[in-house]
């Protein structure tokens, strides 16, 4: 039963690789675009049936001409790279919701929304284009796809677990060390990891756009004084801590600068 189980997990690990275009390695992903996309699309449209969605504002038109924006230039970078037709079946929408979160998110497929909560920390289009850019960047390397992947072998370890184990007390010593081990020990440094890699595709995606990449670093020290510096450690969450953020955010910012001047841009917003 274990070596089958084994034999079936290593297949499916080496069959659902799929290559990064941005960082060319191969990430785990069960799931293809005809299977998110339709699922992320409704319940996207669900979200903004029973939210106060913004618009005819100002704010509202920049959260849209900043997305074009971004998406223009993910579009640009795929092509120019060898990825023509990746973004065939994205359907680019971008929504301002009336609501004091300070957040902003991206389903699979292109479908984001930014809460009125985080205009004061963006503070302008620039702002904007940081945040836009890390969450574009979610959707293109399909880091939603990669992390219901992650979950379901987490899922399928449990079971094998669970299965194997026939003594009562060991299988719940088992789920208590498996479920912390495989939080701590897997899943938030996987997730960490997207961060982290989104935050560094954003930065080239925005200064091809035009927009200054060294303004990144400077939107998360206005996130980190907003936080009040109220944060789990960086090992317990699922995201970098802000001076992590702040740090790489700084350093890679002139590379993505000379990476938009391959595109014709040397001056930004």
């Amino acid at each position: 039963m274990k070596k089958i189980f084994l034999i079936f997990l290593t297949l499916s690990v080496v069959i659902a690789c799929k290559t990064n275009p941005f960082t060319g390695k191969s990430t785990l992903n069960f799931y293809s675009n005809s299977q998110m996309f339709p699922m992320a699309f409704a319940q996207y449209d669900e979200f903004l049936g029973s939210n106060n969605v913004v618009t005819g504002t100002s704010d509202a038109e920049m959260i849209t001409r900043v997305g074009q924006r971004i998406a223009s230039a993910s579009e640009r970078w795929l092509n120019a790279n060898g990825y023509p037709g990746y973004l065939k079946d994205y359907k680019w929408e971008y929504k301002l919701v009336k609501d004091e979160t300070v957040n902003a998110w991206c389903m699979p497929g292109g479908k984001i929304v930014f809460y009125t909560g985080i205009l004061p920390i963006t503070q302008n289009e620039t702002g904007i284009a940081v945040v836009m850019g890390h969450e574009v960047a979610h959707a293109l390397a399909d880091h939603g796809a990669q992390r219901m992947s992650a979950s379901t072998i987490q899922q399928i370890g449990a079971v094998a677990g669970n299965v194997a184990i026939q003594d009562e007390e060991k299988r719940n010593m088992f789920n208590q060390a498996y479920g912390l081990g495989s939080q701590l020990g897997v899943m938030l440094p996987f997730n960490r990891s997207h961060e982290t890699e989104a935050d560094k595709i954003g930065l080239q995606i925005m200064a091809i756009a035009g927009y200054n990449p060294d303004e990144a670093a400077e939107l998360w020290k206005r996130m980190k004084a907003a936080s009040g510096g109220q944060a789990p450690p960086e090992f317990l969450s699922t995201h970098p801590s802000n001076d992590t953020r702040i740090s790489n955010l700084t350093a890679w910012a002139p590379a993505a600068k000379e990476e938009a001047k391959k595109f014709g841009v040397t001056s930004f917003k």
